[in-house]
């Protein structure tokens, strides 16, 4: 018999900041149990670090460059068939409860039924942030961290109490409605991504005196790469901390949010024992994508690097094995799974696989995955490649990267000027022509998004539109 499922996805989870990945500090026994009990997979990444695209790629199965929506202006409207489709087709029920981050409510996105959902401002997102050229872009207004930072309420704290307690609520709905079909329910929390504001119980588990301090800081000698540093300084925002003492109280709110999302997620878990499903419920949390957390002294996401791009994945569920998985995998492959699950599938990208068949299958280090960025201040396009012990990134217009995670986890050398790397940054090259030509997209992605901005009316007209930084959630009943 198939099991239910339920996807629960987070906004902007390092993939490092849980306890059974390994993290000093962070608290997260929620999740550090799921991960007891199912299957953590140890390299998972995001198609694109940030928010839109994202999912954009996981609604569909397909790499940007396929959907060609690019960056937050470019919401998803449903156009193009996913799993929720596939899922509507077969008759499976498949609801969804929190934030999607598509165009619109009225979009056929693939849902029965949209519980309290968050999209893009307006049905247009950040279209100011569309504007990449360094000649033409401005410079972001305020912080995008948000203009307090510490312990307290947000509207995006309120908005994760609330999307959990519907959550409760519909697995008691579910149990009482009498209807025994296998179902699909996707829930969509925003912690830990910005402003950084928790609460208090949560930010007091991390006391100035226990906080990790940021590698690589440019105040300490560092140099960014070029590319990196164009991106950063469309809104540096460590250049915007008032003092040493909110910069470390911005480090204490991330990993208190990445508790409070550990809590949310305990509740949901809790919720579906209580219901009677948890034992024919499969149960898959993850996020869209991960945050530097001042690494490099950067903020957010928005680059290649694995604070950015390397995102959780965890499995539980009936006859889900117990244990860490290498294979490299995506949120293209959790679409796929999605589908396959209840034995539909989808027109994902070439290579994209079933998580189902990769945990029962040997690990394979090698397989490749791929990601990829387009959005607010970008200056070209950027594409990373991560094979075996190798991760390559290419900037059109810029300098390669290439790292060996294996003797370099941190990225703290790039081998790609190394005579001796030469061969090896060739190879990851030709890997990276066989999925998409990165010159020829990124001159797509430009071509796409200066039509986006003339329709909106020109550039003077698009600076004016969408959110300044994190996309303001719908109101919640009184």
């Amino acid at each position: 018999m198939t099991s239910n499922l339920l996807v629960i996805m987070s906004d902007e989870h390092q993939a490092r900041a849980m306890g059974c990945a390994g993290h000093p500090v962070v608290k997260t026994p929620n999740l550090d149990a799921m991960a007891a009990r199912g299957t953590r997979f140890e390299n998972a990444y995001t198609p694109s670090p940030i928010c839109v695209p994202a999912r954009a790629s996981f609604a569909t199965g397909k790499y940007p460059h396929q959907t060609r929506l690019w960056d937050n202006a470019m919401p998803y409207t449903g156009a193009i068939p996913g799993w929720g489709h596939a899922l509507q087709t077969a008759g499976t029920p498949v609801e969804s409860i929190g934030k999607l981050h598509y165009r619109a409510e009225e979009d056929p996105a693939g849902f029965d039924v949209e519980h309290l959902p968050m999209m893009v401002v307006d049905g247009v997102g950040m279209v100011w942030a569309s504007i990449r050229k360094e000649d033409e872009r401005i410079d972001a207004k305020g912080r995008m961290l948000g203009d307090y930072i510490g312990p307290g309420q947000s509207k995006y704290t309120e908005y994760d109490a609330a999307v959990t307690q519907r959550t409760k609520q519909w697995f008691s709905e579910r149990a009482a409605s009498g209807d025994k079909r296998p179902w699909c329910l996707y829930v969509g929390l925003v912690a830990p991504h910005f402003p950084l504001v928790v609460p208090q119980e949560f930010y007091d588990l991390y006391p100035e005196d226990v906080l990790p301090n940021p590698k690589l800081n440019p105040r300490d000698g560092y140099v960014r790469h070029p590319w990196a540093e164009k991106q950063n300084a469309f809104m540096d925002s460590e250049a915007k901390f008032k003092d040493e003492t909110e910069r470390k109280a911005a480090i204490a709110s991330y990993l208190g949010l990445c508790s409070w999302l550990d809590d949310n997620v305990g509740q949901i878990l809790n919720a579906l024992e209580d219901s009677g499903f948890a034992d024919n419920t499969t149960v898959v949390y993850t996020s869209d994508h991960g945050d530097n957390v001042g690494a490099r002294g950067l903020w957010g996401k928005s680059n290649l690097y694995e604070e950015s791009t390397a995102i959780p994945m965890i499995v539980t569920g009936p006859d889900v094995p117990k244990g860490i998985c290498e294979t490299p995998v995506t949120l293209l492959d959790l679409s796929r799974t999605i589908a396959t699950h209840f034995g539909q599938d989808i027109e994902a990208a070439d290579g994209t696989k079933s998580l189902t068949d990769l945990m029962a299958a040997p690990d394979d280090p090698e397989r490749i995955v791929f990601s990829e960025y387009h959005a607010a201040g970008a200056v070209s396009g950027a594409f990373m490649l991560r094979k075996g012990r190798w991760k390559y990134h290419y900037y059109v217009g810029f300098p390669p990267e290439l790292f060996d995670l294996q003797t370099d986890p941190e990225e703290c050398t790039n081998l790609a000027e190394n005579p001796a790397h030469t061969g090896t940054l060739q190879a990851m090259h030709t890997e990276l022509l066989k999925i998409c030509d990165p010159d020829e997209t990124d001159r797509m992605a430009f071509a796409d998004q200066a039509a986006l901005i003339e329709s909106h009316g020109g550039r003077d007209r698009a600076l004016t539109l969408g959110a300044p930084g994190a996309t303001p959630p719908p109101k919640l009943e009184s």
